[in-house]
């Protein structure tokens, strides 16, 4: 244990260490915003564009950026799932690199280790990510215009929406899709537990305002 934390405190290891820190901040900042009733995997993921989210393997733009994005799987899996395989990897593949190096001759100067590291990094995410697609749900991509979503029946899966605190709701579009979506109350007096069916009246930026769905023909 005391080497291993004096590996990472080397000036060296500097890039790694850090790269570790803002892995394992993520993840608690992750776990603290579900019980907030916020997934932000879900959030990050609805920043790309939504022809993109459709099938990451589709030549739908002949950019190098988009074919890049496609052959990391981004668009199948989750950007948040892929950055912290990223981190991890490349944290610790240099740590590794480092402790081979300092016991064969000395330990490396931390851009000359970076080099490698990022490189074998990359290839973890590629390989983590083809994997991670073929078990992620594939009715979890976002292939339809979010408006589309208006007077839909969702339900509240994360948190309880209130007015100006928005929790995470999922709904079924035409095609079977499911879709995550941020929603609260357009009543001011509502509170919307998770479980709570509602009907999604209008859209503000990300978020949709609800109603509760007392149709029954309208259950979801």
């Amino acid at each position: 244990m005391a080497e291993l934390l004096l590996l990472l405190t080397l000036d060296e290891n500097l890039p790694f260490t850090v790269s570790l820190l803002i892995m394992f901040l993520i993840a608690v900042l992750e776990f603290l915003s579900l019980l907030f009733g916020i997934a932000t995997h879900h959030l990050i993921d609805n920043l790309l564009p939504e022809s993109f989210q459709v099938d990451a393997d589709v030549d739908i733009d002949s950019s190098v950026f988009v074919k890049a994005l496609g052959w990391f799987h981004i668009g199948k899996v989750p950007v948040l799932v892929l950055l912290l395989i990223f981190l991890t990897s490349f944290g610790i593949s240099g740590l590794i690199i480092q402790n081979i190096a300092i016991r064969v001759v000395s330990i490396l100067p931390s851009f000359v280790a970076s080099v490698p590291a990022f490189l074998l990094a990359l290839v973890l995410v590629r390989v983590s990510g083809k994997f991670l697609a073929r078990i992620i749900p594939k009715d979890e991509t976002s292939a339809v215009s979010e408006d589309s979503f208006i007077g839909k029946v969702a339900t509240i899966t994360v948190g309880t929406a209130r007015v100006g605190q928005p929790a995470e709701a999922k709904l079924k579009d035409q095609f079977g899709q499911v879709h995550y979506v941020r929603v609260e109350p357009e009543v001011e007096t509502d509170i919307l537990p998770a479980g709570t069916q509602v009907l999604l009246v209008k859209k503000n930026g990300n978020v949709f305002f609800a109603i509760k769905n007392t149709n029954e023909l309208l259950a979801n």
